[in-house]
């Protein structure tokens, strides 16, 4: 058997024992790259360790320890209150302001996960006050993680902008976060029309007395638990039977928060939040307007944070999402392994040696969406990328327009009850029929994996982007 051939085989069993046992796939994926890289490539440690990303972990580190100051001081509280304050008792827009919410959360570096844990257990009560679908529900909470999921400031943007630097390849940071954003929203926008949306927009506003709940529940509790690889932050309680995939915590009440009452009045502003808002929007601005590396600016702004206000430092430091910087940095220093050895050359030119290379790509399309539809949707684009670069670098498919169809094909599918999202979804619905709002996730995330790779390629790769 070709080395080659063994290094791809150990990475397919990494995701395996992920996928099934309760081991991060990032640790696994170091105890790989030691293996492979010293028993079969060869390698002494500095050659296994130059396959590890710095600028990534930078990122990942400084990104989320700035949105962890903001979950520890209640600023992503009164996020949630502000937004659904603005339906004014409007029942049909409540799935669309958990869309938006939750997309904007990750869109300025929360973690998919972590921004599904904040949203879903309020989304879901709601859902059950006004009878809304707990399946339309949790669908628009997940695809509206999505759909913020690849902004240039994002952890998946990051990561996926990063992998393509690496690799020398043409990428548009704008084209990626557009293709995600249009997709899921596109995607939510069909299950309003079928899970009874229609219907919700027939019944106009609630009464004023149901108006005022609006600014209850900014933080319950729900997660899921299982085993997996999946990401996020916090601990959580609660099962979720048939989920593979650890549900990390929703937000959980502290002393020093200010929860609505009947009158609505949701949580106030204080000077650490107004700070915390502040540093977001000055994140923002400083990537997108000046340019500076948002890994650096994340951990300067949450070092200056941390200054003013220590004790939500203190609770933000374990907050870090740790399991996702030790999946990606894991999976990252195996490809390099992978690279240093000629498995990334050698499988690219099989992919391209298949002859047709528009149905090279929409396999790398299937095999993106089916693995992540069971384990680490970051983890099988760190590994699909490289992959693809040799038969990219032929020139008949556009870069772009391929890597945007990956990120989708990848991402969609975390609707999936044995993905994080999916299990975080299935644990925070109240008072239903768990099995069968398993099963109806499972049927969902199945047409997902099913359809959306194959418009996915027929939108972005086809016409030749890039």
């Amino acid at each position: 058997m070709s080395p080659e051939l063994i290094s791809i085989l150990v990475l397919v069993v990494v995701f395996v024992i992920a996928t099934t046992r309760s081991v991060n796939m990032g640790a696994l994926a170091f105890a790989a790259a030691f293996g492979v890289g010293t028993l079969v490539a060869d390698l002494d440690a500095d050659g296994i360790f130059a396959g590890f990303p710095g600028d990534l972990f930078v990122v990942l580190v400084g990104v989320t320890y700035l949105f962890a100051i903001a979950r520890a001081n209640g600023t992503t509280d009164w996020l949630v209150h502000a937004a659904v304050r603005l339906v004014r008792g409007r029942v049909a827009l409540i799935p669309w302001v958990m869309f938006a919410l939750t997309g904007a959360l990750t869109a300025i570096g929360a973690v998919s996960p972590a921004a599904v844990a904040i949203v879903a257990p309020i989304a879901l009560s709601f859902a059950t006050r006004y009878s809304i679908s707990p399946l339309l529900m949790g669908t628009m909470v997940v695809h509206g993680a999505q759909a913020g999921g690849f902004s240039p400031i994002s952890i998946y943007g990051s990561i996926v902008n990063g992998i393509v630097e690496r690799e020398k390849l043409p990428g548009s940071e704008v084209g990626l976060f557009l293709a995600s954003l249009v997709a899921n929203l596109l995607i939510a926008a069909v299950l309003f029309a079928l899970l009874g949306g229609r219907k919700l927009w027939a019944r106009g506003a609630v009464p004023p007395e149901d108006g005022g709940a609006l600014g209850k529940g900014g933080t319950g509790t729900g997660a899921g638990s299982g085993t997996g690889t999946g990401t996020g932050t916090g601990t959580g309680t609660g099962t979720s039977a048939g989920t593979r995939g650890t549900a990390p915590a929703a937000v959980a009440v502290r002393p020093d928060q200010e929860t609505g009452g009947a009158e609505g009045t949701g949580v106030r502003l204080t000077p650490a939040r107004v700070a915390t808002l502040v540093a977001l929007v000055a994140l923002v601005v400083a990537v997108l307007g000046f340019d500076l590396d948002a890994g650096l600016t994340a951990v300067t702004l949450a070092v200056v944070l941390s200054t003013a206000w220590p004790d939500d430092s203190r609770r933000a430091v374990g907050e870090i999402a740790w399991s996702t910087v030790l999946l990606i940095c894991g999976v990252l220093t195996y490809v390099g392994v992978l690279e240093e050895m000629g498995t990334i050359t050698w499988a690219g030119e099989g992919v391209g040696g298949i002859g047709v290379p528009l149905l090279a790509a929409v396999l790398l399309c299937y095999i993106g969406a089916i693995v992540s539809a069971f384990a680490s949707s970051v983890g099988i684009m760190g590994a699909l990328i490289p992959l693809a670069v040799p038969f990219l670098a032929q020139g008949e498919i556009g870069a772009v327009g391929m890597i945007a169809a990956l990120a989708v094909s990848a991402t969609v599918v975390d609707v999936s009850p044995f993905s994080t999202n999916g299990a975080l979804v299935l644990a925070a619905a109240p008072d239903v029929d768990r099995d069968r709002f398993f099963r109806q996730l499972m049927i969902y995330g199945g047409i997902v994996v099913a359809a959306v790779p194959a418009l996915a390629w027929l939108v972005l790769v086809v016409p030749g982007f890039g």
